[in-house]
C-alpha cells in the first residue's frame, strides 16, 4: 500500500510457490498491515480491536518464564486490529487467463473470506469448498487505482458484503491485490506504491 499514518507494516510476510523442472512456476507474497484508526494518538483506545474474553485473558497472563522484548511486543501489538494478508503480489512465468489479475482477485478474496469470515460465512472446520459465499469472476468490474501515484487501469469487487478488493496488473506476468475488511475503509487510502528493494 501507499504510505499512509493509518498503516504500518506489520513485518508479516506470507510467501507461496509452485515449482517444476524449470524452476518457479508461481510465486505470491502478501504484506500485512498494522491499522491505528488514530495515528496521531497511538493511545487512543479507538485504535484497539475488539477481544473476546479468551484471548483478552490470555493477553493479560504473565508466563511464569521471561519473555524477550520482541515478543512482549509482539503479543501487546496483538491487542490492535491487523489488515491480514491484505495486499499481495503474483507472479506467474506463463502468461495464461488463469493468471490474469481478475482471476488473481477473485482467488485472493476468497482466500481473506475463507479465513477471516468463516464464522460470519457459516463455514465449519476443516477443508472447505467454494460455494455460495465465495465470489466469481462475474463480481469483478473495471476501474481505475492509483500506483506511484498515477491513475492506472484495475479491476475491483465491490459485491461482498464483509470486504472490497481492488486489483491491477504490473506486467504480464505480475499483478498485486488488496483485500480490505469493509469496517477499515475509513482509515484506508487504497493506493499502491512500488517497493524499493536493497540489494
Amino acid at each position: 500500500m501507499a504510505p499512509q499514518p493509518s498503516l504500518e507494516d506489520a513485518g508479516l510476510v506470507s510467501l507461496q510457490e509452485s515449482t517444476d523442472e524449470d524452476g518457479w512456476s508461481q510465486v505470491s507474497a502478501s504484506l500485512t498491515y498494522q491499522l491505528w484508526r488514530n495515528p496521531a494518538n497511538r493511545d487512543d483506545p479507538v485504535n484497539l480491536r475488539e477481544l473476546d474474553e479468551a484471548m483478552r485473558r490470555s493477553l493479560e497472563e504473565e508466563p511464569p518464564w521471561p519473555r524477550p522484548a520482541w515478543l512482549i511486543e509482539r503479543v501487546q501489538r496483538m491487542r490492535y486490529p491487523l489488515l491480514w494478508e491484505t495486499v499481495r503480489t503474483n507472479w506467474s512465468r506463463e502468461v495464461s487467463e488463469y493468471v490474469s489479475v481478475a482471476r488473481q482477485l477473485v482467488e485472493h478474496t476468497n482466500y481473506i473470506l475463507m479465513n477471516q469470515y468463516r464464522e460470519e460465512l457459516g463455514l465449519g472446520p476443516g477443508p472447505t469448498i467454494d460455494g455460495m459465499w465465495s465470489v466469481t469472476e462475474a463480481a469483478v468490474n473495471p476501474v481505475a487505482a492509483s500506483l506511484d501515484r498515477v491513475e492506472v487501469p484495475a479491476v475491483e469487487i465491490d459485491t461482498d458484503p464483509f470486504v472490497y478488493a481492488l486489483g491491477l496488473t504490473l506486467d504480464e506476468h505480475t499483478s498485486v491485490t488488496a483485500v480490505i475488511p469493509r469496517e477499515h475503509l475509513d482509515y484506508v487510502r487504497i493506493a499502491f506504491a512500488t517497493r524499493v528493494t536493497r540489494e
